[in-house]
């Protein structure tokens, strides 16, 4: 008869199976013993950490984490560590990435890509009263738990406040291409909440076109796309929605609104 097995224990919690792996961290579903509660474990090598020049970025994600309680943002539960791991308990999300969502099921219907786009901007700006700015916003990043709800996930790249230099602009560029806002490309500094709302328009767009308004194999001319505001509403999208994003995606941060009660 073969001995039961002993299940691996941090703090609390029991680990299970890989989840996720990336370069110097894996993710591992786990469950509080205490509750048995689901979450996923987030395990850092610190040796990987600081050879990738990595420390800062996860002090800041960490810090950033902290800062934000909302129903519509991944929650950090809390961070232990030990000599060579950091370990970062968050909230386990079922129902995988809006990514894959549109990947497998195409564009949406209006109502659908209101209800996650509502539930986007909501999270955003109350990141934002928190002086937090995500600054990679895109449909990887966005997770849907068992009910179908929007989690923003991966504050690796976000800023908070006290980056913001005497000019009250932000100068570090960093996102995904895409979903970037001419301004962060220029790299002149941009707001934080500018540059995020400029993604969420862009993600509006996926929602309701099933495709990207920016794309070119060519960096450059994706740049130049981008910088131009150059892009079309396929015709199936309504009158409403498209002036919304036409508002939203305007190449010039003075003139866009940043409005909280955004809707389509």
């Amino acid at each position: 008869m073969n001995p039961p097995k002993i299940k691996r224990r941090v703090g609390k919690y029991e680990v299970g199976r890989t989840i996720g792996e990336g370069t110097f961290a894996k993710v591992k579903f786990a469950r509080n013993s205490e509750t048995g509660e689901p979450v996923a474990l987030k395990i850092l090598d610190k040796e990987k950490v600081v050879k990738h020049k990595m420390a800062e970025q996860i002090k800041m994600e960490i810090a950033t984490m902290k800062l934000i309680k909302h129903p519509n943002v991944v929650q950090l539960y809390e961070v232990m560590g030990s000599k060579t791991k950091i370990f970062i308990v968050l909230e386990f999300v079922t129902g995988g990435e809006l990514f894959d969502k549109i990947v497998n099921h195409g564009r949406m219907q209006e109502d659908e890509a209101r209800k996650y786009f509502q539930q986007l901007i909501n999270a955003v700006d109350y990141c934002h009263s928190r002086g937090v700015y995500h600054r990679d916003l895109k449909p990887e990043n966005l997770l849907l738990d068992a009910s179908g709800n929007l989690k923003v996930s991966d504050f690796g790249l976000s800023a908070i406040s006290r980056q913001v230099r005497g000019d009250g602009l932000l100068h570090t560029t960093c996102g995904t291409p895409n979903y970037v806002a001419p301004e962060v490309l220029e790299d002149r500094g941009y707001d934080g909440a500018t540059a995020d709302l400029w993604s969420c328009g862009v993600i509006l767009f996926v929602l309701l076109a099933g495709y990207l308004p920016f794309d070119d194999s060519n960096l450059m001319n994706l740049y130049k796309k981008i910088s131009a505001a150059e892009f079309t509403c396929p015709p199936w999208v309504s009158f409403t929605a498209m002036k919304l994003i036409t508002r939203i995606l305007d190449p010039n941060p003075m003139t866009v609104s940043v409005c909280t009660c955004i809707d389509i």
